[in-house]
């Protein structure tokens, strides 16, 4: 990697890390509260990239693991990613790889689909990955722990927005596709 790559890719790590500051709004149905970190996870996976856009995110993730308090609310070591929460960053470790491919498909050239596969994956994707963890570490069942990430659906469509709305004024959309 050339210095701007490690330099982008480190930024895109402390951006999501500052999201962290923003306090998380506890939901009280589920023991997973609306977090704003997972704006900076779109935003990783557009701005840099699959590959990079994971690196960001592994390198984030591992500081968790250490414990440091870089997860929403101060969160942090690994009973977090053994807990409710587990799921969900599992599946904003994986969202680059699957926001590119989804994005680099030939026939994805439009606003609304660029905006859809954002929404596919940066949410959707992220938010069942979630609630099939929640429902097998949790005596939630998987209809109910479904269920309960629709609280998140609207928030994070708003994200997704703004992550498009990011992407699009640093017109992204020029740049080559990039290969997994």
């Amino acid at each position: 990697m050339k210095i701007r790559e490690i330099v982008q890719t480190a930024l895109i790590t402390a951006v999501i890390i500052i999201l962290g500051l923003i306090p998380p709004l506890p939901l009280g149905i589920i023991p997973v509260p609306i977090v704003m970190q997972n704006l900076g996870i779109m935003l990783a996976a557009l701005i840099l990239g699959p590959k990079k856009g994971t690196l960001a995110i592994l390198m984030f993730l591992g500081l968790a693991l250490l414990g440091l308090p870089v997860l929403s609310g101060g969160q942090a070591g690994p009973a977090v990613f053994i807990g409710p929460t587990g799921g969900y960053l599992l599946g904003w470790l994986l969202t680059p790889w699957v926001m590119g491919y989804g994005l680099n498909l030939s026939f994805v050239n439009r606003r609304f689909q660029r905006l859809t596969i954002i929404w596919l994956f940066g949410v959707l994707f992220v938010d069942v990955l979630g609630a099939l963890w929640l429902w097998a570490i949790t005596p939630i069942s998987l209809i109910g722990a479904l269920a309960t990430n629709l609280a998140f659906i609207s928030g994070d469509t708003l994200k997704a927005i703004a992550a498009y709305l990011v992407a699009d004024r640093l017109r992204i959309w020029d740049r080559e596709p990039t290969s997994m």
